[in-house]
């Protein structure tokens, strides 16, 4: 017999949008007078018609219904956009919704974000008491488990720094160590883990399955990786658009949830409005392309080097600040990722306030016949993402950069096992008398 312990219905999450015309050199107290005798009067007059065409309506969720049981794993995927993180501020209780109602049984701790639930000039262990008591632990109950929290999050050296001298990594060991830990019903995990080191990322995992499997506890984990979600959860629920897609098991949603790839391109643009970033940088067009003729196409030989170019309108910026990209497959599985600081110090491509373009080239006779991605990272090293997405352009490789005839025996549609196909140095070590 089921036991939900979450029950969404009809749920709907609306914002309201202001576009930014024209500004005019100075606007005359009459016109503020009038702009707000207007409000008020929309404000006494709930029939009032008036409407402001600056502002537009968007539904970062729609009509969203599903149950999740006690004990249950459940991943959630979709593109940027697709209303993710809105649905889990709303499960967090951080936001209300605009329409249809949820039910949750028991206590929710959330890893929402860098820093969530953490007051910055307190210590890292007055904060592990802070949360406790905020999840509604006593402090006994919480001295019992705060060994347990100090050596999983690996801080001890740490512990009575107040935790804004913290660096990213050390805030989600922390973080993430003190909600696992404090025993909630429910835990709610966003990209969060994605700052922190593969190894961590890993004992997160192992933790989120053990804490499901042996506590009943149950765990709603929004991620990019496609791997990690396979790997610890039982269900996928898939959102695009604000509405569910599909909610099933990984095997059958995840492969489903990739064949939307098929319907991009080998570039992609953004108006200024509505480009992906903040206030520092913004991306407003990422491309693929070949030495030949720099224009776009989506089909390369494997003989040519390739170019990704990203487009970029830096506001601010800092020496910390990385451009770079995954290189993924169809599936999300990363080949590869590289940032313009991955160069040494004196070859590191420099930013200027305004457009920039930078380059960069994956040499010719390097990647297997397949579909690749390309997901945009930007961010301030190690402390923050600015943008991380999913693919948003892709591109195609035929295999023939072989100078031998054994190489190119293959059949149609030829490609080597594995994700990359370089012509490696061979040499024999055999003396000859």
């Amino acid at each position: 017999m089921s036991d939900p312990i979450i029950r969404v219905e009809n749920l709907g999450k609306k914002y309201i949008i202001g576009h930014q015309q024209q500004k005019e050199r100075y606007t005359a107290l009459r016109d503020v007078l009038a702009n707000k005798a207007k409000g008020i009067t929309q404000l006494f007059n709930p029939k009032s018609k008036i409407q402001n065409p600056n502002l537009e309506e968007f539904w970062a969720l729609k009509d969203v219904s599903f149950e999740v049981n006690r004990g249950d794993r459940i991943g959630i995927i979709g593109r940027n956009g697709a209303g993710k993180s809105t649905l889990l501020k709303i499960l967090s209780r951080i936001t209300e919704p605009t329409t249809g109602r949820i039910q949750i049984k028991g206590r929710v701790a959330s890893l929402l974000e860098v820093g969530t639930g953490f007051h910055p000039e307190l210590t890292g262990r007055e904060n592990i008491y802070l949360n406790g008591a905020i999840l509604g632990m006593g402090k006994r109950e919480i001295h019992r488990k705060f060994d347990e929290i100090v050596a999983f999050a690996e801080v001890e050296k740490f512990l009575d720094t107040p935790v804004k001298r913290y660096s990213s990594g050390m805030y989600v060991r922390l973080a993430f160590a003190v909600a696992a830990h404090l025993e909630p019903e429910i835990l709610v995990v966003d990209e969060v883990l994605a700052v922190g080191d593969a190894s961590f990322q890993k004992k997160c995992l192992g933790k989120m399955e053990s804490i499901a499997e042996e506590g009943g506890r149950t765990v709603l984990f929004v991620s990019h990786n496609t791997q990690a979600i396979q790997s610890l959860c039982q269900t996928v629920c898939h959102l695009e658009n604000g509405q569910v897609i599909q909610i099933d098991k990984p095997q059958k949603v995840i492969p489903n949830y990739f064949s939307s790839i098929s319907q991009i391109s080998s570039e992609m643009t953004w108006t200024e409005e509505k480009a992906p970033g903040n206030q520092e940088i913004s991306l407003l067009s990422v491309r693929v392309f070949s030495d030949e003729d720099h224009l776009s196409t989506e089909i390369f030989s494997s003989q040519k080097e390739i170019h990704i170019e990203l487009g970029l309108l830096v506001n601010h910026y800092s020496d910390s600040l990385c451009v770079g990209f995954d290189l993924t497959s169809p599936e999300g599985i990363v080949l590869l990722r590289s940032y313009q600081t991955d160069l040494s110090q004196e070859h590191i491509p420099k930013f200027k306030k305004g457009y920039n373009r930078f380059q960069c080239t994956i040499p010719k006779g390097l990647l297997n016949a397949g579909t690749y991605c390309i997901c945009p990272r930007i961010g301030i090293h190690n402390l923050y993402w600015i943008i991380h997405l999913d693919a948003v352009v892709k591109f195609k490789i035929i295999l023939n950069h072989g100078v031998s005839p054994l190489w190119n025996s293959l059949k149609e549609n030829k490609n080597r096992p594995g994700m990359i196909s370089p012509i490696l140095t061979w040499k024999s070590t055999v003396n000859v008398a």
